[in-house]
Order: structure tokens, then sequence, then C-alpha cells
């Protein structure tokens, strides 16, 4: 009999990446587990990313081409995803619609007009920020690297939280939304931030502060959103969550940078 716990590793991995996990339940308690694992998701992503971003720092390759990498791996390790969910809740929103006209256009399979500007801003700040980070030394990189990946799974779990309804009665939102406690979710919270500036400690005082910084404002930056499209679609969409998954990796990317 497989162990709870490993039903929500498995769901974790199985929906948020092309690892090959099958999910076995995909019942709430399972997608509860899942939802409070997403941050350890982050880890390997963002290791994943960090890793491959460093061959090619050291063979020579320098910042801005490792920034890349860095960027385009967990976009390549969850099947483009959350930057899809991204451009379909900036159509979404930045159509003017009620909800369900809104709705049904996140929908649709191709990508308007607010979505491409904002997936090139987004990837512009990312690489950009990133660059910088390379350019300053490669653990700084790759601290930002693994910090951002976290941070974006962090605002799955916050937004996965008891009290946050489902835009629609289906999709992978419907699934997940709600599912999680809210203490859980601020116990990961505080873990996660916790384990940031441990990490950032490792390469001085003012890193560990700028990490720690970095996962709050990347939090309260996906809170806002989550917010909003509350507010305008009625709920959370699967769409929704990608959206803030990317908006917590940029802004923790870029206090990072500013630090």
């Amino acid at each position: 009999m497989t162990p709870p716990h490993l039903h929500g590793l498995r769901f974790a991995f199985g929906t948020l990446s092309v690892l090959p996990v099958r999910v076995s339940r995909w019942d709430r308690a399972a997608a509860r587990g899942g939802m409070l694992y997403a941050p350890l998701v982050g880890v390997v992503i963002g290791c994943g990313a960090a890793l491959l971003a460093l061959v090619l720092l050291f063979l020579g390759a320098g910042p801005l081409l490792a920034a890349v990498a860095a960027a385009a791996v967990p976009a390549v390790l969850t099947r483009g995803l959350h930057l899809d969910g991204l451009a379909d809740t900036a159509d979404g929103l930045g159509s003017g619609k009620p909800a369900e006209d809104a709705l049904r256009i996140m929908k649709q399979s191709d990508i308007g007009p607010f979505g491409v500007i904002t997936l090139v801003f987004v990837l512009l700040a990312q690489v950009a920020a990133l660059a910088r980070l390379y350019d300053d030394s490669w653990a700084r990189g790759a601290l930002a690297t693994v910090v951002s990946a976290v941070a974006a799974r962090l605002a799955l779990t916050l937004a996965a939280r008891a009290g946050v309804p489902a835009a629609r009665p289906e999709g992978l939102g419907a699934a997940v939304a709600g599912v999680v406690r809210v203490r859980a979710a601020a116990a990961v919270a505080v873990a996660v931030t916790v384990a940031a500036a441990a990490a950032g400690a490792l390469l001085g005082t003012d890193d560990a502060a700028h990490t720690a910084l970095a996962v709050l404002a990347a939090s309260a930056a996906a809170e806002l959103l989550l917010r909003h499209c509350v507010r305008r679609f009625g709920g959370v969409t699967g769409d929704v969550f990608g959206g803030l998954a990317e908006t917590a990796a940029t802004t923790a990317l870029v206090v990072i940078c500013l630090g």
C-alpha cells in the first residue's frame, strides 16, 4: 500500500513537471499533498536550470547565454504550461470583458496581444536579471535560479489555500482550489523563506536578507495577482496558477538582482 505522502509527491511532480512520475490518485487528499510539496518541485527544476547555466558558464559561454539557459530549463521542464498560463491570464485580464467571456478567451488555443506582450517583457526581465547575477558570480546566479523556481511553486501552495474558489467546475484549477489548509500553507511559506535565507547566508549576510526578501516579495506579488484574478474571474483556473508562478519567479529574480 502506497503511503499517503507519496501520493502527494507523485501529484506534485506529475502535474507540475514533465518528469516521468505517474499520478495514481486525483482526489482532494492527493491534491492537498501535491500543493504542499510544490516547492520541492521548484528545488529540482531550479537545480537543473542552475546546473545547465553553470556548465555553459564554465565552458566560456558567458553570463547572457547562461541566463537564457536558466530561464529556458523551467519552461522545458513544465512544457511551457506556466508561461502559457501567464499569457492566457494576461489575455483574460486585458480583455476587459465579463468573467464568463474572459474565461472563454483564456480557454482558446491562440495567444492574443496582451499575452504576447506580457510574455516578452516577463522573459526579458528574467533573462536580464539572471545575466546580471551570473555576471556578478556563478554562485549568486545559481542561488537566484533555484530560489526563483522555489518561490514560483510556493505561490501555487499559497493560491491553493482554503477560501480561494475555483472559477470553473473542471480543470486543474478546480482540482486544487481550496485544498490546502491556511495554517499549512503559512507553515510552508515560513519554511521556504527560512531555507532561502539559510542558502543565501552561505554567500554572506546581505545575500541571506535579500533571498528571504525575494521570497516574501514574490509571494506578495503573486497574492496581489491572485486577488485581482478572483475578483475578475470569480476564482482561480489552471492558467491563473501558471500566471502566479511566473509572476513570483520574476519578482524574486528582480529583488535578488537589486540586492
